[in-house]
């Protein structure tokens, strides 16, 4: 994945913690749409965004926000449109065949010291804070509770 760099978007990625990004995206241009939420596994969230059209200087208006389970920003993502949940991940991981799609291509990416490659959330043996008998393997990889109510499909 080789995006092109985006002072902008590494000053974003560079609060490290999303409460502080989203306070910079109110700040800067006074609101953002919350699109989406996507869990992977018990460590990975991705936060889908959309700034309003006076965010020109941002390279696409879609900002896709990976965080860790504690809401640490891994990764910041620019796009024009929203990308569909399996072309991000094929993106992230295209040798998965879980996520059949096209991948998704950024405008612009910026990574955080959070980073890690997150292939390693979703290999059989990942690792897992809930007990064998409470969890299941989700789609894709990683675990999920067996315990909580469904989850909304992806």
């Amino acid at each position: 994945m080789s995006a092109a760099p985006h002072e902008r978007l590494e000053a974003l990625a560079a609060t490290l913690v999303l409460g502080s990004l989203l306070d910079d995206l109110r700040t800067s241009y006074g609101s953002f749409e919350l699109l989406d939420h996507w869990t992977q596994g018990e460590f990975h969230h991705d936060l889908v965004v959309r700034v309003p059209e006076s965010a020109a200087d941002l390279p696409g208006r879609v900002l896709v926000v990976a965080t860790n389970c504690n809401g640490g920003v891994k990764e910041v993502l620019s796009f024009d449109a929203p990308p569909a949940r399996a072309s991000l991940w094929s993106m992230r991981c295209p040798g998965n065949p879980d996520f059949p799609a096209p991948p998704a291509t950024p405008l612009a990416r910026s990574a955080t010291v959070h980073w890690f490659d997150p292939c390693e959330l979703l290999v059989p043996d990942a690792r897992s804070e809930l007990l064998p008998e409470h969890r299941v393997r989700q789609e894709g990889g990683g675990w999920t509770s067996t315990t909580c109510g469904p989850r909304r499909p992806t």
